[in-house]
């Protein structure tokens, strides 16, 4: 895995703050689901392998939409890292730490977000060469007040966050406003339902909201 590519991709992830984590049930949802997103000025996602669907899903994807920041999620296995690599993931999210899969994402050249959510996982994470981690599910582990207090023992490191599950609309901006966090992630701006549904409009509203976070963010931070 070469870290500038990892750079790279992390780069633009946290430039766009906000990335919509979804479950799509036909992969021929994927293509206008990702149009959606990049017309509102979102042109990101996370497509979770939780649905048969997923691996064609992101393939899709990646042949309509090279420049589309294109993720897999809900990365457990060595052989789920590998498929979403094959299909053309640009980068991999897993909810935790899995040996076998930063191995198996160093192999195929993906750059990994693996999970944590205490001082040992953060820990084991560093100890992989993780610098990006997903805080899973943020909400249940303390939210802004956890990430607040593992700042103090690892920001030194360098580690980042990225929480999700918990992240709404309404706190999205807290987080945001975090030092130790690059992007957040969420299931409002395009919920299953919706993209079963072909409810675009609906979700290119959320997405659109969810783009206008990001000057926020800078304006906090700055």
């Amino acid at each position: 895995m070469a870290p500038s590519q990892d750079g790279d991709v992390f780069g633009a992830v946290e430039a766009l703050a906000v990335v919509p984590v979804v479950e799509i049930d036909d992969a021929a949802s994927a293509v206008p689901l990702a149009r959606t997103l990049a017309e509102a000025g979102l042109p990101v996602v996370e497509v979770t392998f939780r649905t048969p669907a997923a691996r064609d899903a992101v393939a899709a994807i990646a042949a309509e939409l090279p420049d589309f920041l294109l993720g897999a999620g809900t990365l457990v296995t060595a052989d789920m890292v590998a498929a979403a690599a094959d299909a053309g993931a640009r980068f991999g999210v897993s909810p935790g730490l899995s040996s076998a899969c930063v191995t198996a994402a160093t192999e195929h050249g993906l750059p990994f977000v693996p999970g944590a959510v205490t001082p040992s996982e953060v820990g084991g994470c560093l100890e992989v060469g993780a610098k990006h981690v997903k805080f899973f599910p943020a909400g249940a582990y303390g939210g802004v007040a956890t990430l607040k207090a593992l700042d103090g023992p690892f920001g030194w490191t360098g580690i980042r966050f990225m929480p999700t599950g918990g992240v709404r609309p309404d706190n999205a901006a807290e987080f945001l406003a975090l030092p130790n966090v690059f992007a957040v992630g969420g299931t409002w701006i395009a919920p299953r339902g919706d993209i079963a549904a072909g409810r675009w409009d609906d979700i290119a509203e959320r997405a659109r909201a969810a783009a206008a976070l990001r000057p926020h963010r800078q304006e906090v931070q700055a």
